[in-house]
């Protein structure tokens, strides 16, 4: 087995020290041994770059490359899944090594990353996004029409359910499905037209049976929630993790304390959609209100959230807007008041212990090894993308920026 070195680089290691200078020695898809004077086969000189735990973005939808209603609901059946592949390479180009697909992507989707017929970031799946009729992702509009964006399929339970017995049954349909976790709105959304964000969705009884089935096959929940009283009941209900948090107020930061739970914040989603909108992208017009006035409110609840203590792990919903952009979340979580340092812990580490993750997202001798090279420092995580020279998965090198006068044999 050939060993890979790379040497003099500043290491930011996920655990919460300071960079430090060391070389990195790999074999296979792991790291086996960091320190100084390291040999090896290849040798890749990065002296002075940045290198961290590759990206992980715990909150994506790859089915979708942005949400221009018109052209996705357009498009034929089987079109997302040829588009997931090309959306899976755009994410790991931009440092992102490991996902957690929020809605969309089938366990044919993860098994072709696996199998090495897709090159992509490693992946859990959430695969349908449940939701009471009338709820976040049920696509009627007023002239009794269904433009539901996840159309169910054999691999993808129907999304929308309704009452304690029909919820435990779909539950078990998406365990069997091949689900890593539980997607559940437990408030309306923004990409919908017929509700409203700050409305609480599903009874407790309903988001309490969904974590007690998925706690039986050792799955957790996550739960999209923007409304506090949403936020309240589903933590209430067990979820581990709260998705967008937009309206959450110190109740609701009592609670994720209390239940140790996490907040996957997604601030750059609002404004990445107001892009998109201004650009041309086809919403409807209540879509397009309720994007816009969400931002800043978004950004003083998780700054509140993270002065108060509460575990924050980056998401970004990417899909909802274009793939590839996911590294400017980490700007966001700075604007919300979290340290560069923290901020790539967010992305890094803590990531890696909200989706139970033991072998990624630190840089330690049989961690795997998924790494990212940047030029510049922790200050200058607002140009990631601009700084990115190298991503490694699984050991193997994608995207080698660093010229052929830095690589030796």
């Amino acid at each position: 087995m050939s060993r890979l070195v790379l040497r003099g680089g500043r290491v930011f290691d996920g655990t919460g020290a300071p960079p430090y200078v060391a070389d990195i020695a790999i074999e296979g898809d792991r790291i086996v041994e960091i320190g100084p004077g390291l040999a090896g086969d290849e040798v890749v000189a990065i002296d002075g770059a940045l290198v961290a735990p590759g990206l992980i973005d715990c909150h994506v939808h790859t089915v979708f490359d942005g949400m221009d209603l018109a052209r996705v609901q357009a498009r034929p059946f089987s079109m997302e899944f040829f588009e997931a592949s090309v959306n899976l390479g755009r994410l790991l180009d931009s440092g992102v090594t490991t996902v957690r697909d929020a809605g969309g992507a089938d366990l044919g989707v993860k098994t072709a990353v696996e199998s090495g017929i897709v090159d992509g970031p490693r992946m859990q799946i959430a695969v349908s996004v449940l939701s009471q009729t009338g709820g976040h992702v049920d696509g009627w509009n007023v002239h009794g029409d269904l433009q539901r964006l996840l159309v169910p399929h054999p691999g993808r339970p129907d999304c929308v359910v309704d009452g304690v017995d029909a919820m435990r049954k779909r539950v078990r349909e998406l365990i069997r499905a091949g689900a890593d976790v539980i997607k559940v709105c437990a408030s309306g959304g923004v990409m919908s037209t017929r509700d409203d964000p700050r409305h609480p969705q599903f009874s407790y009884a309903e988001l309490a049976v969904c974590v007690e089935e998925a706690a039986a096959a050792g799955l957790p929940v996550m739960a999209h929630a923007h409304g506090a009283s949403g936020i309240r009941q589903a933590l209430r209900a067990g979820v581990r993790s709260i998705e967008h948090g937009v309206f959450l107020d110190e109740e609701c930061i009592e609670l994720f304390l209390e239940h140790d739970a996490w907040l996957v914040p997604t601030l750059m989603a609002p404004a990445s959609l107001v892009e998109a909108i201004d650009a041309g992208m086809n919403v409807t017009p209540e879509i397009e209100r309720k994007a816009r006035s969400i931002a800043a409110t978004h950004l003083d609840a998780v700054a509140r959230a993270h002065q108060a203590g509460v575990r924050i792990a980056m998401g970004t919903d990417s899909g909802v807007f274009a793939h590839g952009s996911s590294p400017a979340e980490l700007a966001w979580l700075v604007r919300a008041g979290l340290s560069p340092q923290e901020a790539l812990l967010a992305a890094t580490s803590s990531a890696a212990d909200l989706l139970g993750l033991a072998d990624v997202g630190r840089i330690a001798p049989g961690h795997v090894a998924d790494l990212v090279v940047l030029d510049g420092d922790l200050a200058d995580l607002e140009k990631f993308r601009e700084n990115l020279r190298l991503v490694i998965k699984s050991g193997r090198l994608r995207g080698n920026h660093l010229g052929p006068q830095n690589a030796s044999g």
